[in-house]
């Protein structure tokens, strides 16, 4: 079954993680597992304690109630660690969407069932994430782990961005991709999802997805976009008041008047952030709203297996 009839086929549920869940197992399946039990900071299980071994993981609590020793087992440390970062200003939440269509045909909706799924696909491969959130502000931030704790938690603020009502609030993304940089201290791959809508300096927005890059972290940049209005400029020859959703500024005009040069226009910036990203050896991977997962996941374990 593809993944978009998949998507059609549970969208009766409003539970982002069920939906993911849906769309990762419609994918692919059989993830790895390591053999190896190492001693990270995640509980997994109890294995008998057997003599010889060190005593310094036993359970002492679990030894006065049952009056055997265990030790505790914990996962290995994982084989990748991964944060995400989700652009949540006032553009991300276009295109408005009408009381029937799916939360995922926005690019703030999109971007959380995006993210959902890889942290599917994380959790089946005992991976860590992490997360940040920006717009005017950096508005959420978790480090990196792999415990079920961490991924309900995750999952939760991933809701919230689509409960949340649209506010009127510009990108900061330079100031907080900045910020983010210095917050992550292991070797990670960092996926951001983002509209580029950012005003100002674009040399300062290249300047700090490299500093992403700094401690040989992997960087995976999701242009999200509405094809049909933001690439194809898709509107009838009605006169039409366009709005700045980050700035409340708006102006009157016939689309039709101004369809080829914008079209142009738009194009040569996609190819631009294209060259500039593959000069700062940046993945770059430019995804529309109608589309379905299959380029995200595709991406991230294509991704994966050249990060070493």
């Amino acid at each position: 079954m593809k993944i978009e009839s998949q998507i059609q086929t549970v969208s009766q549920f409003e539970h982002l993680e069920l939906l993911a869940n849906q769309v990762v197992e419609g994918f692919i399946s059989g993830m790895h597992k390591s053999p190896f039990h190492g001693f990270s900071a995640e509980f997994a299980e109890h294995k008998v304690y057997n003599a010889g071994e060190s005593t310094k993981h036993i359970d002492w609590k679990l030894y006065a109630r049952t009056d055997r020793l265990y030790s505790k087992r914990f996962e290995e440390e994982t084989n990748l660690r991964c944060h995400l970062i989700i652009d949540n200003s006032s553009s991300m939440h276009y295109p408005k969407l009408g009381k029937n269509d799916q939360f995922f045909k926005s690019k703030i909706g999109f971007s959380a069932l995006a993210s959902a799924v890889l942290m599917n696909l994380l959790k089946r491969q005992r991976d860590a994430v992490g997360l940040s959130i920006y717009s005017d502000s950096y508005e959420f931030y978790a480090s990196e782990k792999g415990s079920g704790r961490q991924h309900r938690m995750l999952l939760d603020q991933l809701e919230k961005l689509l409960d949340t009502p649209k506010e009127t609030k510009q990108t900061d993304t330079t100031k907080y991709l900045h910020l983010i940089a210095e917050k992550i201290h292991r070797r990670s791959m960092i996926v951001l999802f983002t509209d580029m809508f950012q005003s100002g300096d674009q040399e300062a927005l290249f300047n700090a997805l490299q500093h992403l890059k700094h401690n040989k972290h992997k960087v995976v940049v999701f242009h999200v976009y509405d094809k049909e209005t933001e690439m194809n400029f898709d509107f009838d020859s009605a006169p039409r008041k366009f709005i700045d959703l980050e700035s409340g500024e708006t102006i009157d005009l016939y689309s039709d008047s101004i369809k080829d040069e914008y079209e142009k226009r738009v194009s040569s910036y996609f190819k631009e952030v294209e060259m500039r990203c593959a000069q700062n050896q940046i993945k770059y991977v430019p995804v529309s709203v109608s589309e379905n997962f299959e380029k995200i996941m595709t991406t991230y374990l294509v991704e994966k297996q050249r990060f070493k």
